[in-house]
């Protein structure tokens, strides 16, 4: 099963062109729910004003050798290792999903691009890495899922309890459930359920992907740009004039942003039952 190339074998029932259409519908998907969330949210707008007013509070130039260190470390500790996560296990589970993720969509695209057929037998490796990616990405999520989540010391909430920030850690968890189902029924030649487990994988992509605009998916993006100029205005010290651990009941914060209420401490009130709030060193 992890040496043969499931799309390959598809290819007999369903048209190449079908398989590369659905594709180039789920990155139209990314795009397009990626623009609706940066215009609702405004996030890309606040980014920039946030950027200018740092430049402005700068008490040094940081020079291009400088950021280019900078962005080096932010690939290096913030994307490649997900350094921000303090705590062990969520860091290794976050890891597993995250690279299970890469390495299973990018496999997906070479082998429905270049290796579609049996007349274009892929490498062995990649049909090895596709089904490796999925486990990745299915033991990571299944592990956040049911141990980490529930940790007090993590969200503290129940593994049943679902709410729209979760559709992306669950699309993720289905596409790559059925996924590896789909591989495993279709290799032993069990036809009813391999259609069954193909069209629940299908529909699980759709929603992943058709579904950023309401998801944490978009949030990816910009992440690794927040952590640059997070470490770009430590290095010009304009950082220096924010208040201390953004407190919420702080004057300066609530004048940046009016929308935020007016809180007593540093931390707002539980909103609802099962909701822990923590320190930021637990996350």
């Amino acid at each position: 099963m992890f040496l043969s190339n499931p799309f390959a074998e598809l290819s007999a029932q369903i048209p190449v062109a079908v398989m590369q259409g659905y594709i180039v519908l789920m990155v139209a998907f990314v795009v397009i729910g990626t623009i609706l969330d940066m215009m609702h949210k405004k996030s890309a707008k606040y980014f920039f004003l946030n950027a200018e007013k740092a430049k402005k509070n700068a008490k040094r130039e940081v020079g291009a050798g400088e950021k280019i260190a900078i962005a080096t470390k932010v690939l290096v500790v913030e994307v490649a290792t997900s350094g921000e996560f303090k705590n062990v296990k969520r860091r290794l589970s976050h890891l597993l999903t995250m690279w299970g993720t890469v390495v299973f969509v990018a496999t997906t695209a070479i082998l429905i691009f270049k290796y579609p057929t049996p007349a274009t037998p892929a490498p062995a490796i990649l049909p090895q890495l596709w089904h490796i990616g999925a486990l990745m990405l299915a033991v990571g999520g299944y592990w956040f899922w049911f141990s980490i989540r529930v940790d007090v010391s993590a969200e503290g909430l129940p593994w049943y309890r679902v709410e729209r920030a979760d559709l992306f850690i669950l699309s993720l968890l289905a596409t790559s459930t059925f996924a590896l189902i789909w591989s495993y029924t279709q290799f032993n030649g069990i036809a009813g359920w391999s259609t069954l487990f193909l069209i629940l994988f299908a529909a699980s992509g759709v929603v992943l992907f058709g579904g950023v605009y309401w998801s944490k998916f978009a949030h990816m993006f910009f992440k690794p740009a927040a952590a640059f100029q997070k470490r770009v205005t430590v290095a010009d010290g304009s950082r220096e004039s924010l208040p201390p651990d953004y407190d919420l009941s702080s004057p300066e914060v609530h004048k940046l942003f009016p929308d935020v209420p007016m809180y007593m401490g540093k931390n707002p009130p539980n909103m609802g039952k099962g909701i822990r709030r923590e320190p930021a060193k637990h996350y």
